[in-house]
């Protein structure tokens, strides 16, 4: 961490230099995040400084998103990242950037997520971005962005008598009843994604339910651990046998919506709370099944992007 300079602005009761800023976050219900800073203002008229957003693996710092820093009360700063601002999926590590001292990383401070629980976006055909803030394993303040279009937000889970039954809701889309006509659960083997199995789902304006027997999945176990991804797709989706990692949505998110067609299938998740990392919190029971191969043992799970999926071991 870098020491401050004569010229960079601190707090007067900041005991040491390289004692680490720290940024207040809360969150409004339309998804935004405001950032308060305890920084002292030596002299306003001169003040450029500014939060510092750095998309996390982007070697060539080509994704960097600066927030201008603004007087918020005495001692005070702050910095708004609006919801209409859609940040590419990803992590983002934040900084606070004074004149032209070098950036410095910021720490968290008290968080206010409450807005984020629970969220029910409203209708837009705009991809739907999601942005958390979060504390990282070195104690440094992070964001956690997701961007999707269409998007299915996963909701209620049972596991009972061998079979995942599961509701979710469709989101970004102009006609979800239409969409979801027809439509499928599509579980896609990840070592061999020309293996899929489906089952249809029953809608309800734009809810949805399924229920997916693990003996269908565990049917196709050959030792070792199995991986099945849980995709919505449109009655009309062509299933071609291709890698799909999650990402398949991301790209279509990016173009205008005029420009973009409505995807044929969605990665199954679950980002509209204030949850960042769902594979530790939500954990579900383990289901132990005969195969001709042995017993495995079957588990849905949240993977570090917070998609669905469901895990087939030998137990």
């Amino acid at each position: 961490m870098t020491t401050p300079s004569a010229q960079l602005p601190t707090p007067a009761s900041q005991p040491e230099a390289s004692a680490p800023l720290r940024a207040d976050s809360v969150a409004d219900s339309a998804g935004g995040l405001t950032f308060d800073i305890d920084l002292a203002l030596r002299d306003p008229a001169d003040w450029n400084a500014a939060l510092v957003l750095r998309l996390r693996g982007d070697a060539e710092g080509a994704d960097e998103v600066r927030l201008p820093l603004s007087p918020a009360g005495e001692r005070r700063v702050r910095a708004v990242l609006p919801s209409t601002v859609a940040l590419p999926e990803g992590r983002w590590d934040v900084y606070v950037a004074v004149g032209d001292e070098r950036p410095r990383r910021l720490a968290p401070g008290l968080n206010d997520l409450r807005s984020l629980v629970d969220r029910r976006p409203g209708p837009s055909l705009s991809p739907l971005a999601v942005c958390i803030p979060y504390t990282t394993k070195h104690g440094n303040l992070s964001l956690r962005s997701w961007l999707r279009a269409p998007h299915a937000e996963a909701g209620e889970l049972r596991v009972a008598d061998g079979t995942l039954t599961g509701r979710g809701r469709l989101y970004r889309v102009e006609r979800p009843v239409a969409w979801l006509s027809g439509a499928v659960v599509r579980a896609r083997l990840r070592r061999d994604p020309s293996v899929a199995h489906e089952v249809p789902v029953t809608a309800d304006c734009a809810d949805f339910d399924f229920s997916l027997a693990y003996a269908d999945l565990a049917a196709h176990w050959d030792g070792g651990q199995d991986v099945w991804d849980l995709w919505l797709a449109r009655a009309d989706e062509a299933d071609e046998n291709e890698e799909a990692d999650g990402r398949a949505a991301e790209a279509a998110a990016e173009a205008a919506p005029a420009d973009r067609p409505p995807a044929a299938r969605v990665r199954i998740a679950r980002i509209l709370d204030d949850v960042v990392d769902k594979k530790p919190v939500f954990a579900y029971p383990a289901l132990s099944l005969s195969t001709d191969r042995g017993t495995v043992r079957v588990t849905p799970y949240y993977t570090a992007d917070n998609d669905l999926s469901v895990r087939v071991e030998g137990a």
